[in-house]
């Protein structure tokens, strides 16, 4: 690879100096003149020149860097909210750095340290859990930009996701007009503020309709796919094989629920409706079986750019509930 243009050589290429070249890349105001100026720019593009990103924070008092933390990358609806990032931050002259916490306090805190010591502009959390290091910079002043799950410690802070409540009714009424009797429910840790909302809603649903609530079944310990094949096993194994729902709440769980009734109720599992949440990308192509609640992923970037651009300009924390559906399959 050749080796990167270097500032004396911009500063060659426009006949000026040194010092003017690095106050006109930094933005120094009224130091160049307006033609100065544009033989520096005329430069800079012809050669490439790429100012060394870490020095230039520190000169700015800011970074390009946004760092946007996963819970689970293998969770294809995380890497879907990722790319909307990615294509917005670039065109607005921003660098996405993409971790994956696994949901794990000490990951999360050691990637919030490792993140704070490269200055980034802006941490972006797509699934957040409690952790001290969290909590110390909720009251530091980070920006910090909650999606998904609200924040997992107290304070105001800005939100980006949909109405995980009004979905949680949403699903029950979908089952109660179907006339479809539930089997039970099958869902992830409750410490997720978006699975505790989307039970509360199911649950206040249900109890006003005067439907007993069915069996919850979890193990925040096992990855989803896992969760669903056991907890398909913990609803269906005793039960007989006639027409009922299962509420997932993942898509994920819901695969796992799926390879279970494959593999131990003879032919396709039709007389079970399973309802999933997320309605990733790739359900049309590998579940075209799951009904699910659909989240406008492709909108997450550019409401994700216009929350930080408040946090930045200083402006109160927002909240924002982006618009979901519900997506009806059949399970033939």
């Amino acid at each position: 690879m050749s080796k990167p243009a270097s500032l004396a050589a911009v500063a060659e290429r426009a006949g000026v100096s040194i010092a003017t070249v690095s106050r006109v890349i930094n933005g120094v105001a009224n130091k160049a003149s307006p033609a100065t100026r544009t033989r520096v720019e005329e430069a800079v593009a012809a050669l490439g020149y790429r100012p060394a990103g870490a020095g230039q924070a520190l000169r700015q008092g800011r970074s390009r860097l946004v760092a946007v933390l996963a819970p689970n990358l293998a969770n294809p609806s995380m890497a879907a909210i990722a790319a909307s990032i990615e294509a917005v931050l670039s065109p607005a002259g921003l660098v996405m750095v993409l971790c994956d916490t696994s949901d794990d306090a000490a990951t999360q805190d050691a990637t919030l340290r490792e993140m704070r010591a490269h200055q980034v502009r802006a941490i972006v959390l797509l699934g957040s859990v409690a952790s001290p290091l969290l909590a110390a910079m909720q009251q530091d002043g980070t920006p910090l930009l909650f999606v998904n799950r609200s924040s997992p410690h107290p304070g105001a802070f800005s939100f980006i996701g949909i109405d995980n409540h009004a979905a949680g009714r949403d699903i029950a009424s979908f089952f109660l007009e179907a006339g479809i009797g539930l089997a039970g429910v099958i869902h992830g840790s409750r410490a997720s503020s978006a699975t505790a909302e989307r039970l509360a809603g199911f649950r206040e649903r249900l109890d006003e309709a005067g439907v007993a609530v069915p069996r919850f079944v979890t193990d925040p310990k096992l990855p989803h796919l896992d969760l669903g094949y056991q907890g398909a096993g913990r609803l269906l194994s005793d039960r007989p094989r006639e027409r009922c729902g299962v509420f997932c709440a993942s898509d994920l769980i819901a695969y796992g629920a799926h390879r279970w009734l494959r593999e131990n109720w003879t032919g396709c599992p039709d007389p079970v409706t399973l309802m999933g949440f997320d309605d990733n990308p790739m359900n049309d192509w590998i579940a075209p079986w799951l009904s699910s609640v659909r989240v406008p992923f492709q909108d997450f970037g550019s409401a994700i750019l216009e929350a930080l651009e408040a946090i930045w300009d200083g402006g109160p924390p927002r909240r924002v509930l982006l618009p979901y559906r519900i997506v009806r399959r059949s399970c033939g």
